[in-house]
């Protein structure tokens, strides 16, 4: 490890010690109002029916996703006033092209104009008052194998390292090497650093927290492309470090970074405490699996080897005040709402049983 390098570990956990000054920077970001913002994910078609159930399902918040070209400003207000007029209200609004995006992360031709373009994106964002947005980092998509089958046969998305290819936004990455060669850490670290340094003082303008999600699956190295900046605790701490920013935090996927097990340096517990004291966790993805890498299959809440109310109780005890979603829901039979409406029901039984334990409002 480098001086540089323990510099900044040292520094941050220094930080995550004793709170810090606020910056003069973060004027612009909104104060998260107390307590969890349990939400749901729909795409922005979402009929007035379904926002009925969501409504009857006691939840309040959604996460919005919409379709390629569909990332405008014109858009997002169009999505805010359907969705409040509803009683509803939104988190974030996501699009397929604000993450995952290879030619920021590899420097490969084309990359100012991407990052030019995520710049208005989050412009936008803001704009339309919408304070937060999730990015990932991933060269070559997420990996997955053929889909399995979970509890009673279930449909759901599996993982073996001996099968597994990448996918993302229309576009499949597979074999030894994904992008023709082997890339460095060291590249990545530099790629990474070029395009923080623009988004981050943009961010912050605009009054937009950007939470960055961790490589999925979080193995060492996927196609010869390294995934240590967002597959470890240490990696996002240097990143956090890098940005140096009141707008750039975690978006913790929980079920993620359970796939990593030991590879991520810290349970999933840990992580939430060391995030949470950072200052730096925005949202969670509340999801469980069935084992850590190399192979694993996405499962119901109930149903992974994750302790989910040791989750929920850790996430209660740290004050957390971001946003809470179901993820990568495993389809039940019947209705495609069934499946939903169990892990939502389930998410809303644990964060009142939590509360009640701990004896917070």
């Amino acid at each position: 490890m480098s001086e540089i390098t323990r510099r900044g570990f040292a520094a941050t956990a220094a930080a995550a010690a004793v709170p810090a000054p606020i910056p003069a920077n973060a004027a612009r970001l909104e104060p998260l109002s107390p307590g969890i913002k349990i939400s749901m994910q729909v795409a922005e078609d979402v009929t007035a029916e379904d926002l009925d159930w969501i409504k009857q399902m006691g939840v309040d918040y959604l996460n919005v996703q919409t379709g390629k070209g569909r990332g405008t400003y014109g858009n997002f207000i169009s999505i805010r006033k359907r969705i409040e007029d509803k009683g509803l209200k939104v988190w974030n609004i996501s699009n397929n092209d604000n993450r995952n995006i290879e030619e920021v992360t590899l420097n490969l031709p084309g990359r100012d104009a991407k990052i030019e373009w995520l710049k208005q994106y989050i412009r936008d964002t803001g704009k339309a008052g919408i304070g937060y947005i999730t990015y990932a980092h991933m060269a070559n998509g997420i990996w997955s194998s053929e889909r399995e089958t979970t509890r009673g046969g279930a449909p759901a998305r599996a993982f073996n390292l001996k099968t597994a290819k990448g996918v993302w936004n229309g576009k499949t990455y597979e074999g030894p090497l994904t992008h023709g060669r082997k890339y460095s850490k060291e590249e990545l670290w530099e790629n990474y650093t070029y395009f923080i340094k623009q988004i981050a003082p943009v961010a912050e303008e605009a009054g937009v927290r950007i939470g960055i999600h961790p490589d999925d699956p979080p193995v060492p190295e996927l196609g010869g492309i390294p995934r240590h900046i967002f597959g470890t605790y240490d990696g996002y701490v240097r990143a956090l470090e890098i940005a140096n920013s009141p707008a750039i935090g975690v978006c913790l996927c929980c079920g993620t970074w359970m796939e990593g097990g030991k590879s991520t340096g810290k349970d999933v517990y840990e992580a939430v405490r060391g995030f949470a004291k950072m200052g730096k966790l925005w949202k969670i993805h509340f999801r469980n699996v069935t084992a850590p890498i190399p192979y694993f299959v996405e499962t119901f809440i109930d149903n992974g080897y994750t302790d989910m109310y040791k989750l929920m109780r850790t996430l209660v005890e740290v004050d957390f005040r971001g946003n809470l979603i179901a993820d990568h829901v495993p389809a039940m039979s019947g209705s495609r709402q069934a499946g939903w409406a169990y892990s939502m029901g389930y998410i809303r039984a644990l964060h009142q049983a939590a509360k009640a334990e701990l004896k917070r409002g």
